[in-house]
């Protein structure tokens, strides 16, 4: 990869991580909850978002093995649920933002991309073109992957919010094997990897239709 694509890439990839958390706590902090405000979690700058192990070892590592999967993630946002009015429904919401600030961040970036393409200012073998092409990509990807109904990923939460007591408090007791739930999934099954690609493939080919991108998914794909 070309030093400015990767450049690029890893600029998109840190905003992608960056603004779903912040969404997390700026969504928090206007349904009642101050607590990620506070902590300086409402902001564009990466660095409070960073956690040691998520972000930096667990992806390092699963590079060193050459996994056929690299993913991580960023320090949870923390929230205090007795700040909310309703609770279970309120949570549900500040979940959700960080994957709808995915989507809209994959449809920004295939909307400069199609304006950028129709007008000719680019071409295909441009170079932005690999970059803005991972921004939709990665964005799709971490909205889907966060959206998966595992403990402690967004997806869990808003599940809960549909959930009984009796039935939610089991549901809570898978949080602390969720890291572990989720690498064996990857490692151990492989319809899940194929679940996984599928539907990132799906989904962009519908973000790039949605904003008339000159090209299908399969067509970008090839050029990442």
């Amino acid at each position: 990869m070309e030093p400015f694509v990767l450049i690029g890439v890893v600029a998109v990839v840190v905003l992608a991580v960056t603004v779903h958390e912040s969404a997390h706590a700026w969504v928090a902090d206007r349904l009642g909850d101050p607590t990620a405000r506070a902590l300086g979690r409402v902001t564009l700058n990466p660095l409070p978002h960073v956690d040691l192990f998520m972000t930096i070892l667990l992806p390092a590592l699963l590079f060193l093995v050459h996994s056929p999967v690299i993913f991580g993630g960023a320090k949870p946002v923390p929230v205090d649920m007795r700040n909310f009015r309703h609770p279970w429904r309120d949570n549900a919401i500040v979940a959700a933002a960080g994957p709808v600030s995915n989507f809209l961040q994959a449809l920004f970036w295939a909307g400069l991309l199609s304006v950028l393409l129709r007008t000719g200012l680019w071409t295909e073998e441009s170079m932005g073109v690999k970059v803005l092409g991972w921004g939709i990509v990665v964005n799709v990807l971490l909205a889907l992957f966060n959206l998966l109904p595992l403990p402690p990923l967004d997806g869990s939460r808003i599940v809960m919010w549909m959930l009984g007591p009796e039935a939610r408090r089991g549901y809570l007791r898978l949080e602390a094997f969720g890291l572990l739930i989720l690498l064996g999934l990857f490692f151990f099954v492989p319809g899940f990897q194929l679940f996984l690609m599928t539907t990132l493939y799906h989904v962009t080919d519908f973000v790039v239709g949605l904003v008339g991108l000159p090209m299908s998914a399969y067509h970008l794909f090839t050029l990442l």
